[in-house]
């Protein structure tokens, strides 16, 4: 009787676990932009041998993941892990926006709303690869850009963790009531989620992305 019980536990415990966890879904299929749409300057994101590739033609653009929604209206995620494989040439500015939506904050078309986990090799920029851009940033890059690495970026409940090839970099717990920096009012959580977005930065700046995929988290 005991051993029946203990069997009837475990298959309980494990069919809850098999509810919350979620499946890996891609983003990206390999072939073309299908489910993914520019807010501006569409012309500076193509696809070449199977990954994303971006080039601002001007400061900058920003590429939605839409799904086959209708109107191209963007897919909300709240809860989620994401990991993404990228790579740039030479030096190159980008980076992979969450919470936000298609709102900008300036002439340079930057987004108003959300979190950017900050993508960068570039002197002029002291906020490099892995940060979790004016929240908590790195001053120094964990990986060489110019090869491939994987990104991966966990948001759950106000919490954020960013790791690069597998190391974290960023543990971050947003406080109660959100303090966001300073001329960036909509860098906070939004109970309700938004958006993901790729940047193109800048017209000096090449990036590649691949192996994009995303699982919703309770």
């Amino acid at each position: 009787m005991q051993t029946l019980l203990l069997l009837i536990t475990s298959a309980v415990v494990l069919s809850q676990n098999m509810l919350c966890a979620a499946e890996w879904k891609s983003l990206f299929n390999g072939k073309d932009l299908t489910g993914w749409k520019a807010n501006i300057y569409p012309e500076s994101w193509s696809v070449t041998n199977g990954t994303i590739r971006v080039n601002a033609t001007h400061e900058s653009s920003h590429l939605f993941y839409v799904g086959s929604g209708a109107n191209d209206t963007f897919v909300r995620f709240t809860n989620f892990e994401m990991e993404v494989t990228a790579h740039c040439d030479g030096i190159a500015n980008s980076g992979i926006f969450f919470h936000t939506d298609y709102s900008v904050k300036n002439a340079k078309n930057h987004l108003a709303k959300g979190f950017e986990a900050q993508l960068n090799n570039q002197a002029r920029d002291d906020r490099k690869t892995g940060s979790l851009y004016m929240v908590k940033d790195l001053h120094e890059s964990p990986v060489n850009e110019n090869q491939w690495f994987r990104m991966t970026i966990r948001a759950q409940n106000k919490h954020i963790v960013i790791a690069v090839n597998d190391r974290i970099v960023v543990d971050y717990t947003e406080p109660t009531p959100a303090r966001p920096p300073q001329g960036f009012p909509g860098r906070k959580w939004d109970p309700e989620g938004g958006a993901i977005a790729l940047q193109g930065h800048d017209p000096t700046s090449v990036y590649y992305f691949k192996d994009i995929r995303i699982r919703e988290l309770p």
